[in-house]
């Protein structure tokens, strides 16, 4: 599937909605991410880019954006987010998991505290968890229980953006309700062969190794 050139964050969450899912980067499946659907001239200009898109794109409402594949960032549509949820959590809510001991200690003082402040900066985070925290952070989004919420920018003296852009975390389910849960009637393998039928169906030509090694976790 030839997915065209993304140029705008209109464009880029109206693929995220086509597809289901949308890696940022080159990952081993050909055309199937941000890298290679938009135009190298809109890449590191003066002008937003894919790099700047990523705070608009999530404010649609319409998809969620983490690192979601291989602790490398996605884009996922809302109806599949149900999907990924519920296969990567293994039917536990994270309250039921810390209940039968299956959370470290660092991931659960790390969710407590974005859980509580409902949207916080990750340097905030750095500062309250200590060392380490970005290898919890990308825990806790592969197994689906925190996304990002926002990138937040400095302002020069003339109000422009710059730098790279702070990530901010949120859980999904103060974002987005009850979507991560809409599938826990169903079992976690169900979802996750849902997952890589549909897009099996999108990308016939690709390995099935790759995209299984993809999906997992």
């Amino acid at each position: 599937m030839k997915i065209g050139n993304i140029t705008s964050p209109r464009e880029l969450a109206d693929a995220v909605g086509r597809i289901g899912f949308l890696p940022f980067f080159k990952n081993g499946i050909p055309g199937f991410s941000v890298e290679e659907n938009c135009p190298p001239r809109l890449w590191f200009t003066d002008e937003p880019g894919p790099w700047e898109w990523k705070g608009p794109v999530i404010k649609t409402g319409e998809c969620a954006y983490g690192k979601f594949f291989r602790g490398k960032a996605v884009y996922v549509s809302l109806e599949w987010l149900s999907h990924l949820c519920n296969c990567r959590r293994d039917g536990y809510d994270f309250d039921a998991r810390c209940d039968d001991g299956l959370v470290f200690f660092r991931d659960r003082e790390i969710y407590e505290i974005i859980e509580r402040a409902g949207k916080i900066s990750s340097n905030i985070i750095r500062q309250t968890a200590g060392k380490d925290t970005d290898k919890y952070l990308t825990r806790l989004q592969m197994q689906t229980y925190i996304v990002n919420s926002d990138f937040l920018y400095g302002k020069d003296k003339n109000g422009k953006s710059y730098g790279w852009g702070t990530a901010e975390f949120s859980t999904p389910e103060h974002l987005y309700g009850d979507v991560p849960r809409r599938c826990y009637g169903i079992s976690p393998a169900d979802s996750y062969t849902a997952i890589f039928d549909h897009l099996k169906g999108i990308f016939k030509d690709c390995n099935e190794k790759v995209l299984h090694g993809l999906l997992k976790y």
